[in-house]
């Protein structure tokens, strides 16, 4: 059995069955079989397939929403902006698909040569809690609307959202059989990614995970997409103005109660201004509303379940242990729920687990550096290369320093974010392979040569 707990207040909310090993055959069989005919759909039936996707969620969103915050704890306003950003995605692809996957022509030494795009056939994902339907959504329409079809192993944590997308596809219109979800282990998942019908693997989830995927794939010779942990930089120069970065820190740090791989884990600040930086950010932290995320006033909810907080007091008593200076927060208040207040912490080094290790909670650790070169050293020191922000009025320089980051995605006085007309992933142990934009679109596609020469 599967149990679906409420992180603010540890109660059950369902218990869901598990499926043999039978029936996720069957679905698997399934699957293959609506392959070959929605393959053969038009461009234009999908497309008008993934404009109904997306009223489909909006209709919805607050139904969705709250079905996300009762499972992992996500503050309710979030949630049902993850439900519109969802819905948004599908609207980019509708009105850009045909664009991204026009044939391209090729010049060589016969009389044609073209490249075109083709599906693959089925694709597994595997998902994460803490975006339980960004997640899976980001995934799904770039795949789906180009001919493949998708079987979905979500994460057991949040069961009541898995069911209940397939359910939106099918409310949408999509054929019997195009999206469905297993409620599988890892065991099964193993299966799965042996068995020839399955054509590729995309996860999103931890290093750990994206390793043993990407060996069982590449004993199968299979195509993968690994979306990994990040331990993003925030890079703050001396010639910002604060009460516009501060802000910005705040969300780039605790947005999604600070359980995102993309969110700021490490923040490096200019020595004239770090004083000044953690004094206001110690403030903005200490006004931020933490309790019950079905409140539309929260700012910070539970962490998503006991696991997770143990890990969280655990990396910041290792950074205590080894001389950190905790600034503010770090307590567990005495509450049912996940609850952890959000702390800042300085004077830390890079033994210590908050600066090697991906801080999946929030703590903030702040480093101070003086020159730009330092900055980028320390920036790119980490194991990890997902995301990364610079802050400086100066863009040049903003844009020199970006163009340096070892990671997938940097930005310029801005948060990382994800945005579906942007490729989206990360390099060194944050993954490999893009979701979103043109790039996503043709991960699990055959990128196909058409070679036509005269008759002699």
């Amino acid at each position: 059995m599967i149990e679906s707990i409420n992180p603010a207040t540890e109660e059950i909310i369902k218990n869901y069955e598990l499926m043999n090993d039978e029936q996720i055959s069957q679905i698997l069989h399934h699957s293959y079989r609506a392959y070959e005919n929605w393959r053969n759909t038009s461009l234009d039936q999908r497309i008008e397939l993934f404009r109904q996707l997306g009223e489909t969620l909006r209709s919805k969103k607050e139904e969705y929403g709250r079905l996300m915050t009762r499972e992992m704890g996500k503050p309710i306003s979030q949630a049902i902006a993850e439900v519109e950003k969802c819905a948004w995605t599908c609207d980019v692809y509708a009105d850009n698909v045909k664009e991204w996957l026009k044939e391209e022509l090729v010049e060589a030494d016969g009389k044609e040569h073209r490249v075109i795009y083709q599906p693959l056939g089925v694709i597994l994902s595997v998902m994460p809690w803490n975006f339980p339907f960004w997640q899976v959504f980001r995934f799904a329409i770039p795949s789906l609307i180009v001919g493949n079809t998708a079987i979905l192993k979500h994460s057991n944590a949040v069961p009541g959202c898995a069911v209940t997308i397939e359910q939106i596809f099918n409310d949408a219109g999509f054929p019997e059989f195009v999206f469905q979800t297993i409620l599988a282990d890892h065991h099964q998942v193993e299966d799965l990614i042996g068995s020839d019908m399955i054509a590729g693997v995309s996860l999103t989830g931890s290093t750990g995970a994206g390793k043993r995927i990407a060996e069982l794939a590449g004993k199968h010779l299979k195509k993968v997409v690994l979306e990994l942990g990040g331990s993003d930089p925030f890079i703050v120069f001396d010639d910002v103005d604060l009460d516009v970065v501060i802000p910005k820190a705040i969300t780039g740090r605790m947005q999604n109660n600070a359980q995102s791989c993309i969110a700021a884990k490490r923040f490096f600040v200019h020595e004239n201004i770090i004083d000044e930086f953690i004094e206001q950010y110690a403030e903005a932290v200490n006004n931020l509303k933490i309790g019950d995320p079905q409140d539309e006033e929260t700012d910070i909810g539970p962490l998503a379940n006991h696991t997770q907080l143990k890990t969280v007091i655990d990396q910041l008593e290792n950074a205590k242990a080894k001389g950190g200076k905790v600034i503010t927060g770090g307590n567990v208040p005495d509450q049912p729920g996940y609850y952890f207040h959000p702390a800042i912490v300085s004077n830390v080094n890079s033994s210590m687990k908050v600066l090697t290790e991906e801080v999946f909670g929030p703590v903030a650790p702040i480093i101070s550096f003086s020159s730009e070169d330092e900055v980028i050293e320390k920036a790119n020191s980490s194991e990890f290369g997902l995301g990364g922000s610079v802050w400086t009025r100066d863009l040049e320089r903003g844009e020199r320093v970006a163009r340096r980051l070892a990671v997938g995605t940097a930005f310029v006085n801005s948060i990382v974010k994800s945005d579906p007309r942007m490729p989206f992933g990360g390099i060194k142990q944050s993954g490999l392979g893009r979701e979103l934009s043109k790039y996503g679109l043709k991960e699990f596609v055959n990128t196909k040569g058409i070679n036509i020469y005269e008759h002699q």
